[in-house]
């Protein structure tokens, strides 16, 4: 509560998913939430795939990815494969000409998304992933929907020894705790 004038009102300020969770460095790998930015899906119409992709080349500079588990943009604004027939818009909000070739949703509030990078990244996702990330297999700019541990999760590697995550909003906790002891157990075999 916020005392103004003679009364108490309430604190309606945004919090993050991560709010109240730190930063982690145990041994060579570190966990931090992203800075925020707008997270809008994409769901092209029926036959609009080619029309939106090149819509977004003009708007925002980048494509709707071409293949499954790609990634296109940079780091300031980049579209990643979030599901069949799907990409995630992350950065920009979404220009209003994109609303004539797909179906968009604000999808902001609804993730937590942090970073794990480090030597020894790939180790701690193994621990938790069903899949092989290793470089040679998931190569910098991949991106997939896959299980970790218990909860369904969005992974893209965004450099050789960093990765962006992303669990519902409601899991950030339980992802914070999982990768911790992950690391925790990585770098007790260092």
């Amino acid at each position: 509560m916020i005392q103004r004038g003679s009364g108490l009102v309430a604190d309606l300020g945004v919090k993050t998913a991560w709010d109240g969770l730190e930063a982690l460095k145990i041994g060579a790998v570190t966990l931090a939430e992203s800075a925020p930015q707008s997270l809008t899906t994409l769901a092209p119409f029926r036959g609009q795939e080619a029309a939106l992709s090149k819509a977004m080349t003009v708007a925002h500079g980048l494509a709707f990815p071409p293949v499954q588990g790609s990634t296109t943009g940079k780091k300031s604004a980049r579209s990643i494969w979030f599901g069949r027939d799907m990409a995630l818009l992350i950065g920009p909000d979404p220009d209003a000409s994109l609303a004539k070739y797909a179906a968009l949703t604000d999808q902001s509030a609804g993730w937590a998304v942090v970073e794990l990078a480090g030597l020894g990244a790939e180790d701690v996702l193994a621990r938790l992933c069903p899949v092989d990330l290793r470089l040679a297999q998931f190569d910098i700019g991949a991106s997939l929907r896959t299980e970790l541990k218990h909860m369904m999760a969005s992974i893209c590697r965004l450099d050789k020894d960093r990765f962006q995550i992303m669990v519902f909003r409601s899991m950030a906790r339980t992802l914070y705790h999982d990768l911790k002891t992950a690391m925790e157990a990585q770098a007790a075999r260092r």
